[in-house]
């Protein structure tokens, strides 16, 4: 076994434009004065990284890797979440995502696909320029419209959405592969692969490629009623990053797991800071401790009520007295007598 890495924290949430969250260098000497030991890095935030300069020159990987260590942190991952994204947009959603994406792709579905595809190729070897081996990603959707089936959905209709995700994505995975990185999924409401049965679709249409593994965020599963413990012990050789989030669902008389059409405030399941929500982080490591998960515990911190800095603050250790150092004997060793097969035939009833 081995005692998982952190606890790390995902910038995405906390850049800003202000100090000390307008820069890569400030914002890494902040979150080490909370007690994070690496951080998660978003890719399309200019402000932490040029990710096509980070694949392109191993020297720009390393003076970024150096800005980070140079704080007493370690990077542990990349996320391209909003790229990948944009690898699968359906037409309906076409206008709110284009914000995601440079002025010069808006407006033109294919060359938006084109340029995310690119992005992925980057990130691929940007990580490994940067040491890495695992990075965070969004499958993008192009059958999320169809998600409850009615109208009924048209026979085949699934099977060629699939097909069709597995064909954007397979290429990107193979740039992973060459690279030495598992490209990591983050299982999502309003992506295609939202829960484990849609996951496994998409897994059996890329071949069951080795580097189509999975980002653990069990906030997104307490919303979805989806037993997130059981998850682990489903997927967990698949299981390469580790977002730590918290979430309530609190159905009512009026509303559900699909909130209503209400703001995050008032929806039936939210995302709250660590330690105000329903996730029971206590079996959630120890889980991920006994099948040996090696990667880091992120914070991503994204909640209605609570301040972004006290929710990082108290993240930082609510993640480290998480974390479970594993042992390196069993409690009972004191009572051992040792090995002997002599002894051992002896006990069956062999001798």
């Amino acid at each position: 076994m081995k005692t998982i890495k952190g606890p790390g924290i995902f910038l995405a949430q906390f850049m800003g434009d202000k100090p000390p969250f307008n820069n890569l260098k400030s914002i890494c000497l902040w979150a080490e004065t909370l007690g994070f030991a690496g951080v998660q890095i978003p890719s399309w935030d200019s402000r932490c990284i040029d990710l096509q300069r980070a694949a392109e020159s191993q020297s720009y990987a390393d003076e970024i890797r150096g800005i980070v260590e140079s704080c007493g942190l370690q990077i542990t991952e990349l996320s391209t979440h909003l790229q990948g994204q944009l690898v699968a947009v359906h037409p309906a959603y076409d206008d709110q995502f284009d914000g995601f994406a440079p002025e010069s792709v808006r407006g033109n579905s294919k060359a938006r696909t084109e340029w995310a595809v690119q992005q992925l190729k980057w990130a691929a070897r940007a990580s490994r320029n940067l040491g890495l081996d695992a990075h965070a990603t969004f499958s993008g959707a192009l059958l999320w419209h169809t998600v409850y089936p009615w109208p009924q959905r048209p026979a085949g209709l699934v099977e060629t959405g699939f097909r069709e995700l597995a064909n954007r994505w397979r290429p990107i995975l193979d740039v992973f592969d060459e690279n030495g990185v598992d490209l990591c999924y983050e299982i999502h409401p309003g992506e295609d692969l939202h829960d484990g049965v849609s996951y496994e679709m998409f897994l059996e249409k890329v071949d069951n490629h080795p580097r189509a593994c999975l980002l653990y965020d069990p906030s997104h599963f307490v919303l979805q009623c989806l037993d997130y413990k059981a998850y682990i012990d489903h997927y967990h050789e698949r299981i390469r990053m580790f977002h730590v989030k918290d979430a309530e669902f609190n159905p009512s008389g009026k509303q559900g797991v699909y909130g209503g059409y209400q703001g995050w405030l008032d929806r039936a399941g939210r995302f709250r800071s660590l330690g105000d929500g329903q996730v029971d982080f206590k079996s959630i490591f120890s889980k991920l401790a006994a099948y040996d998960y090696k990667g880091w515990a992120v914070l991503e911190w994204e909640c209605a009520l609570k301040h972004p800095e006290d929710g990082a603050a108290e993240g930082a250790v609510f993640i480290k007295d998480h974390i479970i150092r594993v042992t390196e004997k069993a409690f009972d060793d004191f009572a051992g007598g040792g090995s002997d097969e002599k002894l051992n035939r002896k006990v069956l009833g062999l001798e």
